[in-house]
């Protein structure tokens, strides 16, 4: 496999409730997936979003310890070890870590597309983030 952006489900879905999925193709082309990143996402896919299945002998290790997306986009990591990984949980991150795999997150992401001129006020990007994670997730007492 080619150096490649790795993306979990959890930036993909963050992306797309704040309308903002693009910015993964302006910021690095193709994007790569898991078929169990692809299930987790749930959503049609854009044709420049490819989707690999990394080898089970090391998928396997990693499916100990992290949930199925996790496990099998640091598995296809592993395999393009100049591969950017990008994911949000705290267990992905730490096991990335420990590994050496280079990663961010999706404000990582989010700080880039800022950098490189595709965002324009990354005040307003957070504040959309916050409203879309309060009205999904907070429910009135």
């Amino acid at each position: 496999m080619q150096k490649a952006t790795v993306v979990d489900t959890s930036c993909l879905i963050l992306l797309t409730k704040i309308e903002q999925l693009g910015l993964l193709y302006e910021l690095f082309g193709t994007i790569t997936i898991t078929p169990a990143i692809a299930d987790e996402y749930g959503y049609p896919l854009p044709t420049w979003v490819q989707i690999i299945n990394p080898k089970e002998d090391s998928l396997k290790i990693f499916k100990a310890f992290l949930d199925a997306g996790e496990a099998s986009a640091i598995a296809l990591v592993m395999e393009s070890p100049s591969s950017l990984l990008i994911v949000d949980e705290l267990k992905g991150r730490q096991v990335a870590k420990e590994i050496g795999i280079k990663f961010t997150g999706s404000v990582g992401m989010l700080k880039l597309a800022e950098k490189k001129g595709l965002i324009s006020n990354m005040t307003e990007v957070i504040k959309k983030i916050k409203k879309k994670l309060i009205s999904e997730y907070l429910m009135p007492y």
